[in-house]
């Protein structure tokens, strides 16, 4: 299983989020991580797993250097692909807005033909609206929120990592059983 985790941060807190907690839990995978100011065209065509990261800036705007890619990103084949998202937001300084970025990556992503995987319940999280519900109860993927519930990012994260190891691990399955029939 080969994973490419993309992300994009401009204070740092993702950075921090990605190289302090979701490498060193994705072991024993082989992971790439690219910022995505780095991103070229070949980028999307290999790896297993796709994990995107962004954190939602003001008023619901997507990280600067997302928001430079995003017309590119919107053009992009998901056919075949899985992707799982994680996202960074403020539930109580900008709780109309949390973790917009999620949403607006993931809609991107199954517009054009991606899979999603790793639904985050919103259990446990107080805010008033999001681009990033699936539905009432869940996200398109994990909410981080670093600067009013630190002390929960890893045991959130953690939970996320093996619910994603799982739902891999149901998909590599899946396929064999396509391939024997």
């Amino acid at each position: 299983m080969k994973i490419k985790l993309i992300f994009g941060s401009d204070t740092g807190n993702t950075d921090y989020v990605v190289d302090t907690y979701i490498i060193n839990l994705l072991d024993p995978y082989k992971v790439e991580v690219k910022e995505v100011h780095n991103l070229k065209p070949e980028d999307w065509k290999t790896d297993d797993l796709i994990i995107l990261g962004i954190p939602t800036w003001y008023d619901g705007d997507l990280q600067s250097d997302w928001e430079d890619y995003y017309e590119e990103f919107t053009q992009i084949d998901f056919t075949g692909k899985t992707v799982a998202i994680f996202g960074l937001g403020d539930q109580i300084g900008y709780s109309e807005y949390f973790v917009d970025g999620i949403g607006i990556l993931a809609k991107a992503v199954l517009h054009n033909g991606g899979t999603i995987i790793g639904h985050w319940p919103t259990e446990g999280y107080d805010f008033d609206e999001s681009k990033g519900l699936v539905n009432d109860d869940y996200f398109y993927g994990l909410a981080i929120d670093e600067d009013n519930e630190s002390d929960l990012t890893f045991e959130r994260i953690d939970k996320w990592i093996k619910q994603l190891k799982t739902e891999i691990g149901q998909l590599t399955e899946f396929a064999q059983n396509l391939e024997m029939a």
